[in-house]
């Protein structure tokens, strides 16, 4: 796209959306300015969205790396191959204390094709110990990739989740390149940014995201932090439970129990 169309098409999208004065993006609700197709999302037949407020605990020692999740997450989303909203992270400890951090995501997809979503066995000869940790976008309450998107494409809904409204991002990039967590990726397909939903289309009908569905351990669980009885919760009052990079302010909904020293 040549810069003087991706500049119309900012304007449009601003000005459809009311979030531009003088340059300078401010803050809307959520739902204004959205597609027919987001509107009609976070409005399903007798959901709230202001009675809940969804998180996520994620334990890494019952987590096998099968990445059964990203699989049902990709056939759930319709990524296929072309990214990941959800990945698993191979942490492998060595004697003389080598930290290597590897993951389908960040592999060379070139080498090797028989399983997208699969590492291949460690080569490394002087392992100490070795374990997998899950990772997606975090959710933040105050997340970055909300605050830099131009148009308001990406933004927040009163139960928690930041989802993104495709039809209105305008492939700037923005919120890929602010996300801390590099939980979003472009998608080629769609031509514009793409990430973890929590599957809010299941998740406001009273279902759980596909990869707490798909997991046989048991290593996600999910819930309405509203709820004190709600199994996110619970899994939170037992303690040991804490977000990711939490120096940067970003206060996440994704939380991590009993979680290694070396995981970034």
């Amino acid at each position: 796209m040549k810069r003087r169309e991706f500049l119309e098409k900012c304007a449009k999208a601003a000005t459809g959306a009311g979030l531009m004065f003088s340059g300078v993006a401010v803050n809307v609700s959520a739902s204004a300015g959205l597609s027919k197709s987001s509107k009609k999302l976070i409005n399903q037949d007798g959901y709230d969205w202001n009675k809940h407020y969804y998180g996520m605990v994620v334990n890494p020692d019952k987590c096998i790396g099968c990445y059964s999740c990203m699989r049902a997450c990709s056939d759930e989303n319709d990524v296929q191959d072309r990214g990941f909203r959800t990945w698993v992270e191979r942490y492998t400890i060595t004697k003389d204390d080598k930290v290597i951090i590897e993951s389908p995501k960040t592999r060379d997809q070139s080498t090797d094709k028989d399983d997208y979503f699969q590492l291949p066995p460690s080569k490394e000869p002087n392992i100490e110990r070795q374990f997998f940790v899950p990772k997606l976008c975090n959710h933040c309450t105050d997340a970055p990739c909300t605050q830099v998107c131009p148009v308001g494409a990406t933004y927040k809904t009163n139960d928690g989740v930041v989802l993104i409204d495709h039809p209105s991002c305008v492939g700037c990039g923005y919120c890929i390149q602010s996300c801390p967590y590099g939980a979003r990726f472009w998608d080629t397909n769609y031509l514009c940014a793409n990430k973890c939903s929590f599957c809010y289309h299941r998740v406001t009908k009273g279902l759980n995201p596909a990869c707490v569905d798909a997991c046989p351990t048991g290593a996600r669980v999910f819930g309405d932090l509203k709820d004190p009885e709600s199994a996110v919760v619970k899994a939170i009052r037992e303690g040991g439970a804490k977000g990711l990079k939490r120096s940067l302010g970003t206060k996440p909904k994704v939380f991590y129990k009993n979680l290694s020293q070396e995981v970034v």
